[in-house]
């Protein structure tokens, strides 16, 4: 199962071992109870504070429990943790046997001090890059707090629970038998969700930090780009995130950042995070901006307020908000969402293994979806709203060498279709001769674009017909002191290496125009000229 390269690495992280550890297999006399079990034989070699039993009474085989001896800290994995999820089950070696975790003292302290009973179940597939994030989180949750249980479930593999179960996306998280959440999260995302005291406590801390120079709104690559030129001039800088790495957490091969060959969004975007880290930044992660507050003067404080209720302030502002998928728009898209309309091809196609699906949109990203999926699933029925397709030639001469693939241009999807449970078909209007056609199927993956997130500047600062926020070449909007960068902007080519140099050149119009300001009228000095 591991090469010799990777089983020196490994040994390697096991050296840090300092608790023993247990793994306890459950097996039957499948191959892929095989294969776990030359696995979990390769990793107990490569340590001696790891042993090996079998138990088979577990209902899910193949599956291993990795156990902390003469203790109930513990986690298990259905399934084979490979690919994206190797990182996973390293991580569970490590923290299981002793090795503490690198998240905050303070998350940790609140993971703790959870009380009640937590049962967590997670659906993963191996080639789904949002998936770790949540696993990891899990998993440590339940090394820290003997209260909370997880297991990580490969989706692929129990076909038959997750049709029982209707899972029809990764990762979808189950808490104690009832549907928790899907998608990426975060362990600090999962523990507001869980504490829901904590977001007030959030605001309340907030409240009480002083103006920043400089506050970047927005964690992707411009936003951590901005805090990085901002910091550097050795100026009061913070970030306000929803998700620290945006967009980019979501996007799955990278092979056009320049100097870098190859690289995942998950890991440029945690690359990205301790990079800003480096410097003396505030980071306010999981904070959502829901207004801009110009300056009343000149050298004024621009406010920003957050959906918790709390208000940061700053003498300037970098808007780099970033963009999402855009959505079909149509009736039964928002009904069955997570039931069979899908965002992520990488993500959730194991999931159709075997079954029909549909892509919308026929640029790149749907050319290639549609070829990722043509080798898993049964069908492919791409669909093009334009009278041909506009991906790459390259790409085109690919799908159309596809077998198992059919592609219909000029076609404007109208309806979603689906039993109350799950999708079953999709409608869409042939724009040649205006004649409705459906399809059965059961799957659909969206992938026409994306969306800017300024929906709440609207009436604060000009945005383009498109939502856009429009800049000049210096990153500076129709608000004084307030700049923006990436996807969200004007800005031509939404590439990360083109959101990266704007977030700098925001950055530097940023600090240009702290230092050109004037300086606040003290209100002493404001009250003597109005008394006057």
């Amino acid at each position: 199962m591991l090469d010799e390269a990777l089983k020196t690495q490994l040994k390697s992280y096991l050296e840090k071992l300092t608790q023993p550890i247990e793994l306890v297999a459950a097996l039957d006399d499948s191959a892929k109870s095989r294969e776990l079990d030359e696995l979990l034989h390769e990793i107990a070699a490569l340590s001696d504070k790891i042993s090996l039993r079998h138990d088979d009474s577990e209902a899910r085989k193949p599956s291993f429990a990795i156990n902390r001896l003469g203790s109930d800290i513990g986690v298990r994995f259905a399934g084979i943790p490979m690919g994206h999820e190797f990182t996973s089950l390293v991580l569970a070696l490590l923290q299981v046997g002793g090795h503490p975790s690198k998240a905050a003292a303070d998350v940790i302290e609140q993971v703790r001090n959870l009380d009640g009973e937590y049962t967590f179940e997670t659906y993963f597939s191996l080639s789904c890059q949002n998936c770790p994030d949540v696993v990891q989180a899990l998993n440590l949750m339940s090394v820290l707090n003997p209260k909370i249980r997880h297991v990580a479930i490969d989706g692929a593999l129990y076909q038959d629970e997750v049709e029982a179960r209707q899972v029809m996306s990764v990762p979808t998280v189950f808490l104690n038998g009832e549907v928790f959440d899907q998608g990426r999260m975060s362990l600090e995302q999962i523990l507001a969700k869980i504490d829901t005291g904590s977001s007030a406590r959030e605001a309340e801390k907030i409240k009480t930090k002083d103006a920043f120079d400089v506050l970047v709104v927005g964690g992707g690559p411009a936003g951590a780009a901005a805090a990085i030129y901002a910091a550097r001039k050795g100026i009061r800088t913070g970030v306000a995130a929803e998700r620290f790495g945006g967009q980019v957490l979501d996007t799955m091969a990278i092979e056009n950042f320049v100097s870098v060959e190859y690289t995942e969004g998950p890991k440029l975007a945690a690359a990205l995070e301790q990079h800003v880290k480096n410097y003396d930044v505030d980071i306010m992660n999981l904070q959502r901006a829901e207004k801009l507050v110009p300056a009343t003067a000149a050298g004024g404080l621009i406010e920003v307020q957050l959906a918790n209720g709390a208000t940061l302030k700053s003498k300037t502002v970098i808007l780099s908000t970033g963009a999402r998928w855009r959505q079909m728009g149509v009736p039964g898209e928002d009904q069955y969402r997570n039931k069979g309309v899908a965002y992520c091809p990488h993500c959730d196609g194991p999931l159709f293994k075997g079954k029909r699906v549909a892509v919308i949109g026929g640029g790149n990203s749907g050319v290639e979806a549609a070829i990722d999926l043509a080798g898993i699933v049964a069908h492919v029925t791409l669909i093009e709203f334009d009278n041909k397709l506009r991906a790459d030639d390259v790409l085109q001469r690919k799908l159309r060498s596809l077998t198992n693939v059919d592609i219909i241009v000029s076609a404007q999807s109208t309806e979603v279709l689906g039993d109350g449970q799950r999708v079953n078909g999709l409608v869409y209007k042939d724009r040649a001769d205006g004649v409705m056609h459906s399809i059965e199927l059961e799957g659909i993956f969206v992938q026409i674009g994306l969306l800017p997130n300024t929906e709440w500047l609207k009436g604060t600062v000009e945005l383009s017909p498109r939502g856009e926020i429009v800049i000049d070449e210096r990153g500076q909007t129709s608000v004084p002191g307030v700049f923006a960068a990436g996807d969200a902007t004007t800005v031509p080519y939404k590439q990360i290496v083109i959101a990266m140099g704007a977030g700098s050149t925001a950055a530097l119009s940023a600090f240009d125009h702290l230092i050109r300001s004037p300086l606040p009228v003290p209100a002493e000095a404001e009250a003597e000229a109005v008394a006057a």
